[in-house]
């Protein structure tokens, strides 16, 4: 039997929109001073129990204690006046105000008279980073800040309002290793001062690394609580997924025949330099390296999507010029980006209009759209991929991470492009997810289409590449062939 003191305690949450019911009945507790995870698939119900327990949105029954007394958040600033706060996946600060100034945003410290004090204002947010023992100016604009610092800016924001809890969502998806291990320090820290934080992600070894108790969510229910030691990765994925996932990496053999794309000698001036590399027709290419190697730096000169300085890009053999992103595409080139919301979808509109997007050719007639068209080509799609909506006149923005992932997918399979280049293309997105993300790229290479994958995980690099080149400071720094694979191989050409 747990004795700690449960901080949170929630009762039979449920919450339902028209035809939808995204939480039923979810019953678990939070005990103080312990890092306690949160997980599920995209569309388990994670974030709307998050916004319930911060005044986002009304439970339509069910209710919470927080530190021992019944509590009714109607908005965001009671859950933080409460001692409630949420450090979101996509940060919420002014880029042209000072850290600073953010962390006391719509709060400033008065002096005399009831002006701002500017000097106390800078006094405490000094005191909240050094609380964290992190190394940062808070007279600098967010705007300079890397993401992990802006991190820092949000969590004392969370400290100012004398926050109990911290809910964490996402939090490592674009950190780099030593940013990741820095953002682990200052939650041991939290930890040890008492304060509790709920950890949102789909990363397995982040849970098992700093996780003290695991929540399993799925379909908007409560599957389990348990202690992290008394589960391991496989339980947990079943209980995320309701199903054995079997093979986390599904490989499957396919044919590589001729070399489908050729980069000579690649150069952006001060970004990439002498960049060299190939893909063939069935095999799926890694492309591995810290954050700042070039790789996706790469991809876009590859894509046209910026203009190289100098060097040669063959297909099938005969050397090819871009001058657009266009001339790319015509040429079967097709590129899924690392930021979908920014550069691959566009959120506002449907799925059926995010899938014809570069496929007008098809749907247009005598330059006309042709509805019909457009619309069985979406459907074709949504069936090919599994896409979790409910008609295809839905705008992308109200899908889960995963399912907008397959509507960047359906946007270019739609064209049948030979050259899949594929930038993170699993960040953010649940362990099911990722699984059917693997397997089509491996359908894709069995079809004969050359497959490129720019990734940082590690694991996923190895379980479904056939060669991974290794990138460092803008040009490839070495090459390994799938007998030579390890994370120790990868990351000592990485670096090196």
């Amino acid at each position: 039997m747990d004795n700690r003191e449960v901080i949170l305690d929630i009762q039979g949450l449920t919450k339902e929109f028209p035809g939808v019911k995204a939480l039923s009945e979810v019953s678990f507790q939070v005990h103080r001073g312990s890092v306690h995870a949160l997980v599920g698939e995209n569309g388990a119900g994670k974030s709307t129990l998050i916004k319930i327990l911060t005044g986002v949105y009304q439970a339509t029954a069910g209710s919470f204690t927080f530190k021992g007394q019944p509590v009714k958040v109607e908005k965001p600033l009671d859950a933080q006046c409460l001692g409630l706060s949420v450090v979101h996946q996509e940060l919420k600060l002014v880029e042209t105000l000072s850290v600073a100034e953010n962390i006391f945003l719509g709060r400033p410290q008065s002096g005399r008279g009831g002006l701002v004090d500017w000097r106390r204002m800078r006094d405490e947010a000094q005191k909240l980073v050094d609380e964290l023992h992190i190394q940062l100016n808070v007279g600098r604009e967010v705007s300079r800040l890397s993401i992990a610092q802006k991190q820092i800016v949000e969590i004392c924001k969370a400290l100012s309002f004398n926050a109990e809890l911290i809910i964490m969502d996402e939090p490592s998806a674009t950190l780099t290793d030593n940013e990741l291990n820095c953002l682990f320090d200052i939650i041991d820290h939290l930890k040890r001062k008492g304060i509790t934080v709920i950890y949102i992600s789909h990363r397995m070894e982040e849970i098992f690394r700093i996780a003290d108790t695991v929540t399993v969510l799925r379909d908007g229910m409560h599957i389990a609580t348990l202690p992290v030691e008394q589960v391991n990765r496989q339980q947990l994925i079943s209980l995320m997924v309701g199903r054995e996932l079997g093979n986390e990496y599904p490989k499957l053999p396919a044919e590589i025949t001729d070399v489908a794309l050729e980069v000579r000698n690649l150069n952006r001036a001060g970004v990439l330099h002498d960049v060299n590399l190939n893909v063939r027709h069935g095999e799926i290419l890694g492309i591995a390296g810290l954050v700042g190697a070039g790789r996706t730096e790469t991809a876009r000169a590859i894509f046209a999507a910026d203009r190289m300085t100098s060097g040669q890009i063959f297909i099938n053999g005969r050397e090819v010029r871009f001058s657009s992103v266009r001339d790319a595409i015509h040429h079967g080139i097709a590129l899924i980006p690392e930021d979908r919301k920014q550069q691959g979808l566009v959120l506002g509109m449907s799925v059926k209009h995010n899938t014809s997007m570069v496929n007008l050719d098809n749907v247009c007639e005598h330059r006309l759209l042709n509805e019909k068209r457009e619309r069985e080509l979406a459907r074709s799609m949504i069936d090919m991929l599994d896409i979790s909506t409910p008609t295809e006149e839905k705008e992308v923005r109200l899908l889960s991470g995963g399912n907008q992932q397959k509507v960047v997918l359906a946007k270019w399979l739609a064209v049948d492009s030979e050259i899949m280049i594929f930038d993170e293309p699993t960040r953010g997105i649940d362990v099911g997810a990722k699984a059917e993300i693997y397997k089509l790229m491996c359908q894709m290479a069995q079809r004969g289409k050359a497959v490129i994958m720019i990734s940082s995980d590690m694991p996923e690099l190895i379980g479904i590449c056939d060669r991974i080149y290794a990138m460092r400071e803008g040009t490839v720094s070495g090459e390994l062939t799938r007998e030579n694979f390890s994370q120790e191989a990868i990351m000592e050409l990485a670096v090196s």
